[in-house]
C-alpha cells in the first residue's frame, strides 16, 4: 500500500496536514510489545516490561507439567501423521528386514519443544483460574496495576 497524504484548506491553498502509511502502522520497534485484538478493533502497548517474576512464578507452579509437556513434544516419532496398526505392522516388518536404518525417524527442534512448555504453562494458569478466589484475586492484581500505571 502506499502512502496516503491528507490536506486541509487554508485560506486558498491546501496545506498537508497529515501522512498514512500502512506499512509504518504495521511496523514495532525493537522491544516487548504486547496487541491486544477485539472486535472492532485492536491496541498496542509499546516498550512493556515483561513480568518476569510472574513468568518464572507461574513456571515453578507448572514444573511437573512443562516436564511432562516437553517429553512428549521431544520424542522421536515417523515423519508424518500417527501410523495405523496396519502401517506399523509393515513399519516393524520393515525394520526387521532392513535392519536399523530402515528408522527413518526426526527429532522436533528447540523451538518445537520450548512451545510445548509454553503451553503446558498456559493450560495450567487457565487450571488456577478455574478457581474464583485466585480469578479475583488476579482481577484485583490487575486492577490495582492499571491504576499504578504512570500516564
Amino acid at each position: 500500500m502506499t502512502k496516503k497524504i491528507y490536506y486541509e484548506k487554508v485560506g486558498r491553498r491546501y496545506v498537508p496536514v497529515y501522512e498514512y502509511d500502512q506499512t509504518l502502522m504495521d511496523s514495532f520497534p525493537k522491544g516487548n510489545h504486547l496487541v491486544m485484538c477485539y472486535p472492532g478493533g485492536s491496541s498496542r502497548k509499546f516498550n512493556i516490561d515483561p513480568n518476569y517474576a510472574a513468568m518464572i512464578a507461574a513456571g515453578r507452579v507448572a514444573a511437573d507439567a512443562i516436564c511432562e509437556k516437553l517429553s512428549k513434544a521431544s520424542e522421536i516419532r515417523p515423519n508424518r501423521r500417527a501410523l495405523t496398526q496396519e502401517e506399523l505392522d509393515a513399519w516393524n516388518n520393515l525394520i526387521a528386514v532392513w535392519g536399523d536404518e530402515a528408522r527413518g525417524l526426526i527429532h522436533p527442534s528447540v523451538r518445537d519443544v520450548a512451545e510445548a512448555g509454553v503451553q503446558a504453562m498456559m493450560e495450567e494458569a487457565e487450571k488456577l483460574m478455574t478457581n474464583p478466589t485466585v480469578r479475583k484475586a488476579y482481577e484485583k492484581f490487575l486492577m490495582v496495576a492499571e491504576l499504578s500505571k504512570e500516564k
